[in-house]
């Protein structure tokens, strides 16, 4: 799995996103992600709610394929702020 693989499955599982991935550790790291979701969605919702979104969005992957992942996630509002 790769950062873009990442990306397209957060992109598909929360709507209207745009997505960042990166491997903050080394660009090598197949395990380790960093991203950055933006979302009208996340409007209202608490930090453990987006974040459990995003974690829903990559599913099994997360047990298979990805060790870990940072996450920041923002409305477009807090994004521009």
């Amino acid at each position: 799995m790769n950062t873009d693989d990442v990306a397209e499955l957060i992109r598909e599982g929360v709507p209207e996103s745009t997505v960042e991935v990166t491997t903050p550790r080394h660009p090598d790291d197949d395990e380790h992600f960093a991203a950055v979701v933006v979302s009208p969605v996340f409007e209202g919702e608490s930090l453990v709610d987006r974040h459990q979104r995003v974690y829903d969005a990559l599913g099994e992957h997360m047990t298979r394929d990805i060790h870990a992942i940072e996450l920041e996630t923002y409305t477009p509002d807090e994004r521009d702020a």
